[in-house]
């Protein structure tokens, strides 16, 4: 009896755009140049949010830091263009470091799985990367919008089936967020909060048919439109507008941790046996709801929090992020990781890997 193919995880890239800034530099630059627009509680809450020691700096799509202050009187039509050229470039670096380390040519790519959700062109971010790496004729493209921050575990579910079905061999999963094509400032918590933790970023991941990696072994999905308005993107006046609840850490608390479980005992596992741990860092206060009701360690939380420590919350790349720091420090065979992130839908998504020699 033949059996399908294991998908694995053979390699992760990432890729940051020029400008980098402290959370210091920027709460003087926002409390500057919105004193006269938030509320005095608006600007408390914008303080309190850039001073906590979670997040230390961010990346942010512009060529340089002056350029920063154009966010709040930017052109509709300048922002999808800034959207375009840093969504593609970032993606296409991403891509590039993740074949080098997989030790793979564009060639060898018969399937790109893009997703985002912060900004939206037509045709899609996947048609300029085949522009750009020229891959082999037939490629298979998508690209995937609207799942917001657990954007890139639904990109790792399609390529996992794309390799059972034994119609692809290595597939290229690109998750990129330009957040800051989102500002919006207003005394609405929401904005305020948005503006202090997301940054920019991308990341890709190749799935493969074989070779040393973390195998996909099983997955689990969650969606709960009753708490849409928890978290999502509306519309006004034309430009996305992020909504977060201040339930939303207690929601993800309550939704999160018995997905994880559900998953683990389906392979006899306790989560705190699972050795490694990528969650989506969505900020501090969700990452100690998900670690105290699991509960976890410090030692298994680390890659988690060090990404929010050192990029804020980029969406949906953010938890590939941590899988490459995982990765980077050579699993050692038979260990497993936890994947999980969550966002916009309400959404959660989770899969158990484990590490397999070539």
């Amino acid at each position: 009896m033949s059996h399908a193919p294991i998908a694995r995880i053979s390699a992760c890239g990432t890729a940051l755009p020029p400008v980098k800034i402290d959370q210091r530099h920027a709460r003087e630059l926002l409390l500057f140049h919105y004193k006269d627009q938030l509320s005095d509680r608006g600007l408390d809450v914008l303080s309190q949010t850039l001073s906590h020691p979670s997040i230390a700096t961010r990346y942010f799509s512009f060529d340089n830091a002056a350029d920063l202050v154009r966010m709040r009187d930017e052109d509709p039509d300048d922002r999808v263009a800034r959207f375009t050229r840093f969504s593609v470039d970032l993606s296409a670096r991403a891509l590039e470091s993740a074949l080098s380390r997989a030790g793979l040519g564009a060639e060898a790519i018969d399937t790109v799985i893009v997703n985002t959700c912060t900004g939206y062109i037509c045709p899609g971010i996947s048609t300029y990367l085949t522009e750009k790496f020229r891959f082999a004729p037939g490629v298979r493209l998508y690209d995937c919008v609207g799942s917001g921050c657990g954007g890139a575990l639904p990109n790792l579910e399609l390529a996992r089936n794309a390799i059972a079905s034994g119609g692809s061999k290595n597939v290229a999963c690109i998750s990129v967020e330009i957040c800051s094509a989102t500002f919006e400032m207003g005394n609405d918590l929401s904005l305020i909060i948005s503006n202090a933790i997301f940054g920019d970023g991308a990341a890709a991941a190749i799935v493969s048919s074989n070779g040393a990696g973390f195998s996909l072994i099983d997955g689990a999905s969650l969606f709960n439109p009753a708490e849409r308005e928890q978290v999502r993107f509306v519309h006004r006046r034309g430009r996305l507008h992020n909504v977060l609840s201040p339930k939303l850490p207690a929601t993800i608390r309550k939704t999160v941790p018995p997905l994880i479980r559900q998953l683990c005992d389906r392979h006899g596992l306790q989560p705190a046996a699972v050795e490694h741990w990528a969650i989506h860092p969505g900020g501090a206060k969700m990452l100690d709801g998900i670690q105290e009701e699991l509960p976890l360690s410090n030692d298994q939380m680390a890659e988690s929090r060090g990404v929010l420590h050192d990029y804020g919350n980029m969406s949906s790349p953010t938890v590939l992020f941590a899988l490459d720091r995982i990765m980077q420090n050579q699993p050692a065979p038979g260990e497993r990781c936890c994947m999980t992130a969550y966002g916009a839908g309400l959404s959660a998504h989770t899969c158990l890997m484990q590490w397999c020699a070539a």
